[in-house]
């Protein structure tokens, strides 16, 4: 395991803004947020220039934390109008589900306001370090723009084939959001990249297939794979080689 992975059961960092989970689940009716972080996300969320979508699935069986993050993503929905959050059951919505690619629960699809899918997945609740990359996905939708460099961008649209990334995470590991926001930026800018976040703990057969022991791992294709947080150019030479 190198100095950019945690192991699955991961570490923690007081300082950072995050919403717990372990062995906890919440109740309902409690706020997920705390004042001071909303008002941080207020403010963050004023760089908003366009339109964000959040197209959210759940279910009612075999799915600890669906309810958890629904009531997530409802608090985060309301903190600004450029935001919103459209919730289907995967069950009773299969078709719409279908459509998406979703075949687990729960499962969050990020979207520009005009519909458009960029293949920006979270499975699993996107909490603890994972809300940072919620957030920079969010923003990086309103801006339409990736943020990589230019020769990321030229190498990606020049893409032979699909690219399917998923990156393994689990909530309490500092460096697996620059693992997922690599991946999701890989997936904006290209319309052959789709990229999950895929959350380890809560789909361990998964993360067995996968033979998860530590995170981030990304698996790219079923055939390659990377282990820990890698510069953005190490990945792209992944992604490279999978087509």
């Amino acid at each position: 395991m190198n100095n950019n992975t945690a192991d699955v059961a991961g570490t923690s960092d007081e300082n950072t803004l995050r919403f717990p989970i372990g062995n906890v689940h919440m109740e309902t009716n409690m706020a997920i947020l705390k004042d001071q972080d909303k008002q941080a996300i207020r403010e963050r969320f004023g760089e908003m220039t366009g339109d964000v979508k959040m197209i959210y699935f759940t279910q009612e069986i075999d799915c600890q934390y669906c309810a958890d993050t629904q009531a997530l993503l409802t608090e985060v929905a309301e903190l600004s109008d450029k935001l919103t959050l459209e919730v289907h059951n995967k069950v009773t919505d299969g078709e719409l589900a279908e459509s998406y690619g979703v075949d687990k629960a729960p499962a969050t699809v990020l979207t520009a306001a005009d519909g458009k899918d960029h293949g920006i997945r979270y499975y699993g609740i996107p909490s603890g370090y994972e809300f940072a990359s919620l957030l920079e996905d969010i923003l990086m939708l309103s801006a339409n723009d990736s943020g990589l460099d230019q020769a990321t961008r030229d190498a990606l649209a020049n893409l032979s084939g699909d690219v399917h990334m998923q990156v393994f995470v689990t909530p309490t590991c500092p460096y697996c959001p620059g693992a997922v926001r690599v991946a999701h930026q890989m997936a904006f800018e290209s319309e052959k990249v789709k990229a999950d976040m895929v959350e380890a703990t809560e789909f361990p057969d998964l993360s067995m297939r996968y033979n998860v022991q530590g995170v981030p791992r990304t698996v790219i294709n079923d055939d390659f794979s990377l282990e820990g947080m890698m510069p953005e150019q190490a990945v792209l030479q992944e992604v490279l080689k999978a087509v």
